[in-house]
């Protein structure tokens, strides 16, 4: 029997086997019926996998949303009002930032709908619909004896081509995504709304309470939320904005429980989990733990406390690089703690050890079967050791080098930089529009840049750089400023190169593009900031980059060979496909856990836990005034919990980057919460899931409309909503059962 046939007959035989670990997984929402559906309702779910997804009928999916390209949103209003996560926002809120007008810093809440801020760039994008498109995508792709760059490329057009077919004569978008490696392949069918207004943020100091202190880390108290509208055109279809639009109608917005949580709930995470490696191999697991994260973390490491620094001296520069901090900081701390995980669970031994079980499986079969996989790990092993030297090249071009932002920006006008070299010469209106388009990327760089804190940065990574990239993968440029800067070191050669390069500021950048437009190319070409950018990227694309394709297409190949092989060895697990930033579906219950021998963690934090952190000397952990007020007063509305407000709580749920602001529900498809980390014992789940120490940390519902109400005074944005399941109301929300809507009595702010 071939490999494909194997894998045919797997599709059938997936549907009658057991369940993955305990609370491990991201399935796909069309597949629930089949996989899920019967599991999940012994666990608590009060709904069916057809209220879940449905392309028939409005259900809990048409609430979701993409926001942006990186995190998950979810409507929670009949008048397209959407949540999010405060850092999912934080992008916008900065960019209607100034030093007048604080918005980070003071929050803000719009009290009318003209007040409600556009925010050009920002889309929410709906699923309208998915489809395994497996047999036309690889239709005419032979199995093997094919180079995987080709099959790629064959891959690519099968795609285009179904997508292109799927939406012809509509308004909507779609994609293919593959999974499984490339083993099964998805068409998305989507709605993408392009005019997205601020509505509402709190100030940092509850949206960002903790801080990188609290970062990745329980209990926590942050307030991460922000809300957003979705608004349309007449016809309720997507349009760019216009003050004319109109605010955007949901087939299904999702109703809001007051009834709070208890240990061992049923909770699902509904959103777009970004990148898992689930099944990859040992060697791609010490990769990522005694290579690369050490590397990436020593260099972000170094860049943090310099924006640190200079963040602290200057209110402009807080408000420039606040985005690009927590940016920074977010992974620097997750891939700590995904570190200290990996080695807690002896991931690479346990990996090894499930590898030699595959072997013996592979070698103990028939002819076929030995063929397919015997040798397998064997030539993964080899193609590891291979692009080693390659990947921390890699990662030192990205992290290091173009983490200076003078040679990242210098990279981005390489396209000038390259119609101005090579002995012929570029037309002129090519010239020109490249030239149109560097000043247009220009502007927006400029905006949030400082030269003198970016010399300092630099200062701190190209010495890294320079030192950590192995030596054959250096360029021969860099390699003759270390011998000329031998002596001085290399903040004299930082010095120089900020001082003489006319990049550093808009004006001389502009000067620069607008010289070589009129035919003066020197003026790029000679610019020293362009010259060592240019250094850096030839060498990347000649020494750098084609030996690391040829390896990790090799290991994609193999990879997927060995993802078809375990299941195959493994008929009576369910499988799920490692995420891909598309729509998935992760379910669990609510739960504390013991990060450590003696320490023992609830399942809920409060109001009180928030003062009792509050530090005015510590800008992590600033209580605004009146939030104090109202915990002094007790003055709490019908948010409150055992005489405070519960904050937020943690749950079994398998997430990742990308489910930053998904919606987390309960058994009868309401919202108890916003999802918005994990816990730092959690981290390595991306690689490896323990279900006794993966938790995602959630923000209670209850205390976003606290803070929205009581500390806010935006009510009205309450009265929206769909409040349902108060403890004292005697309702709640069923599959056969109209929600009522639940009568909150308020004071005016």
């Amino acid at each position: 029997m071939t490999l494909r046939s194997r894998l045919a007959l797997l599709a059938l035989t997936l549907l009658t086997t057991f369940s993955a670990r305990a609370d491990e997984g991201m399935w796909l929402p069309l597949l629930l019926k089949q996989l899920n559906e019967a599991d999940m309702q012994k666990k608590g779910l009060k709904l069916t996998a057809e209220q879940i997804y449905s392309i028939n009928q409005g259900s809990l999916k048409d609430a979701i949303v993409q926001f942006g390209g990186g995190c998950t949103g979810e409507i929670i209003s009949d008048q397209g009002l959407l949540l999010t996560n405060h850092h999912c926002g934080y992008g916008q809120i900065q960019s209607h930032s100034s030093v007048e007008n604080d918005y980070l810093t003071k929050g803000y809440w719009a009290m009318t709908p003209g007040q409600e801020l556009p925010n050009p760039g920002l889309t929410a994008t709906f699923i309208v619909r998915m489809e395994d498109v497996t047999g036309q995508v690889l239709a005419g792709i032979p199995a093997t004896g094919i180079a995987e760059a080709q099959r790629e490329q064959l891959v690519l057009q099968n795609s285009q081509r179904v997508a292109q077919a799927a939406v012809q004569g509509t308004g909507y978008q779609a994609f293919v995504r593959p999974m499984f490696n490339g083993n099964e392949y998805y068409l998305f069918v989507t709605e993408v709304f392009q005019d997205i207004r601020l509505v509402g943020a709190p100030p940092s100091s509850i949206g960002k309470f903790g801080g990188d202190t609290d970062n990745w880390a329980w209990p926590r108290h942050t307030g991460d939320f922000s809300l957003f509208r979705i608004y349309a055109g007449p016809d309720n279809k997507p349009a760019p904005y216009s003050p004319a639009n109109k605010p955007f109608k949901p087939r299904h917005h999702l109703p809001i429980s007051l009834a709070g949580v208890q240990p061992g709930d049923f909770t699902m995470v509904f959103g777009f989990p970004g990148r898992t490696n689930e099944y990859l191999t040992s060697w791609g697991v010490d990769e990522v733990y005694s290579l690369s994260n050490p590397a990436k973390i020593a260099i972000r490491d170094a860049k943090l406390k310099q924006l640190d620094t200079d963040m602290k001296a200057s209110d402009k520069i807080r408000i420039q690089y606040a985005a690009k901090y927590a940016s920074l900081a977010n992974y620097w701390k997750k891939w700590i703690g995904e570190n200290r995980g990996l080695r807690k669970l002896d991931a690479v031994r346990v990996k090894q050890e499930r590898e030699a079980e595959f072997q013996r499986w592979a070698e103990s079969g028939d002819a076929a079967r030995r063929a397919a996989f015997a040798g397998l790990l064997p030539e993964l092993k080899q193609q590891y050791a291979t692009v080693r030297d390659y990947t921390l090249a890699r990662d030192y071009v990205s992290e290091a080098a173009l983490g200076v932002e003078l040679v990242a920006y210098a990279n981005s006008l390489m396209a000038v930089y390259e119609l101005t070299t090579g002995g012929i010469k570029a037309p002129a209106a090519e010239l020109a529009a490249a030239v149109e388009k560097a000043k247009n990327g220009s502007v927006r760089f400029f905006k949030n840049y400082s030269a003198p804190t970016d010399q300092k940065v630099a200062a701190q990574l190209l010495p890294l750089y320079a030192n950590g990239t192995p030596a054959a993968l250096l360029p021969a440029y860099v390699k003759q400023l270390q011998k000329q800067y031998a002596t001085t070191g290399w903040n004299a050669y930082v010095a120089q190169l900020y001082a003489k390069s006319r990049l550093t500021t808009e004006a001389g950048a502009y000067a620069v593009l607008d010289e070589v437009a009129a035919g003066k190319p020197d003026a790029l070409r000679q610019d020293p900031a362009m010259q060592l950018a240019a250094a850096i990227v030839s060498t990347y694309r000649t020494a750098i980059l084609p030996t690391y394709n040829v390896a990790t297409d090799q290991i994609a190949l193999l990879q997927r060979t060995y993802v078809a092989g375990l299941r195959l060895q493994q008929p009576e697990r369910k499988f799920y496909p490692d995420a891909n930033s598309t729509l998935r579906l992760a379910y669990g219950q609510v739960a504390g856990y013991e990060p450590a021998d003696g320490v023992q963690y609830d399942f809920y934090t409060t109001l009180d836990g928030i003062m009792e952190k509050a530090d005015p000397t510590n800008p992590d952990f600033e209580v605004p005034a009146r939030l104090a007020e109202l915990h002094k007063n007790k003055d709490y509305g019908p948010y409150a919990y055992k005489g405070s407000v519960p904050v937020c709580f943690i749950a079994t749920n398998h997430t990742t980057g990308g489910n930053s602001g998904s919606p987390v529900i309960n058994g009868r498809g309401e919202l108890i919460g916003t999802n918005f980390d994990r816990n730092w014992e959690g981290t390595m789940s991306d690689i490896m899931f323990d279900p006794d120490r993966v938790r995602n940390i959630t923000l209670d519902v209850r205390y976003m409309l606290f803070v929205v109400d009581k500390f806010a005074g935006a009510g009205h944005l309450v009265k929206e909503m769909t409040l349902v399941g108060a403890p004292d109301s005697g309702t709640e929300a069923t599959p056969d059962k109209k929600l009522k809507k639940v009568k909150v009595k308020r004071k005016k702010a």
